[in-house]
C-alpha cells in the first residue's frame, strides 16, 4: 500500500465519506446488496483531505502522463477536484456532462478542448466504469485524446477492469476498496472476520449479495 494510499483512505474512513456495514449491509440502486457505502462528495467540505486528493492526482499527472494538456471533470462530483487539480498543474479545465443540454447550444462539454489535445478525465469514484466511459467517449468524439481516467476511489470491481481494457484506457486511483479496508482493519474500525468478508465481497459481490 502506497503513503497516499493510506492517507486518503484514512481521510475518507475519518470524514465517513466511505461507511463499512459487512454485518449489514446497504443495497445499492442497482440492487446490489453491499457492505460499502461511499460518498465523496463529501470531500470537497473538508480542506484539508480535498488538498491531499488534488496534490495527489497532479502528481501522478506530473509522472505518468507529463503531456497532458487538459484536465477533464465528470459532472457532477468529479468537477471539483479537476478544478484543484487543474489549478496545480496550471491547465486548463474541461468538464463533461452525462448527456448533452437540451437547450441553448447543447453542448456536452464545457469549456475549450481543441482536437488532438491530451486529457485527463477525473471522477470521485470507478465502480463499473459505465458512466465516465460514456463521458470519456464525448471526449474523444470531440477531438481528445484520453490519456487516462483518474479517480479518488475504486472499488476494484472485475467488471471495472473489464470495461476499461475493452475501451483500451489506463485508470488510476488514488487509494482502493483493499487500502480501505486494511486501513479500517488497522485502525480497529472493523474485525477480522467483517475483514474476511469484505474481501469476500469484492471477489464476487452477486454471490455475496446472495447470501446477505
Amino acid at each position: 500500500m502506497t503513503k497516499i494510499a493510506a492517507t486518503i483512505a484514512s481521510d475518507l474512513l475519518r470524514i465517513q465519506a466511505v461507511t463499512l456495514r459487512p454485518n449489514d449491509p446497504f443495497t445499492w440502486a442497482s440492487g446490489m446488496h453491499s457492505p460499502i457505502y461511499t460518498d465523496n462528495r463529501l470531500t470537497i467540505s473538508y480542506p484539508d483531505v480535498r488538498t491531499h486528493i488534488a496534490e495527489g492526482i497532479a502528481a501522478i499527472i506530473r509522472e505518468q502522463y507529463p503531456d497532458t494538456a487538459v484536465i477533464a471533470g465528470v459532472a457532477t462530483a468529479g468537477i471539483p477536484h479537476a478544478a484543484w487539480v487543474a489549478q496545480i498543474l496550471s491547465l486548463p479545465l474541461i468538464y463533461v456532462r452525462s448527456k448533452p443540454k437540451d437547450h441553448g447550444a447543447g453542448r456536452q462539454i464545457e469549456g475549450v478542448l481543441k482536437p488532438g489535445e491530451k486529457v485527463v478525465m477525473l471522477d470521485d469514484l470507478i465502480s463499473t466504469g459505465g458512466s465516465v466511459l460514456q463521458a470519456a467517449k464525448a471526449v474523444q468524439a470531440a477531438g481528445g485524446d484520453i490519456q487516462a481516467v483518474g479517480s479518488i476511489f475504486s472499488y476494484q470491481l472485475a467488471a471495472a477492469t473489464t470495461n476499461f481494457a475493452a475501451a483500451k484506457l489506463p485508470l488510476f486511483s488514488l487509494t482502493n476498496y483493499t487500502s480501505l479496508i486494511e486501513v479500517a482493519r488497522q485502525a480497529d474500525q472493523i474485525t477480522a472476520d467483517e475483514l474476511a468478508s469484505l474481501h469476500a465481497w469484492r471477489q464476487d459481490p452477486a454471490s455475496w449479495g446472495a447470501q446477505h
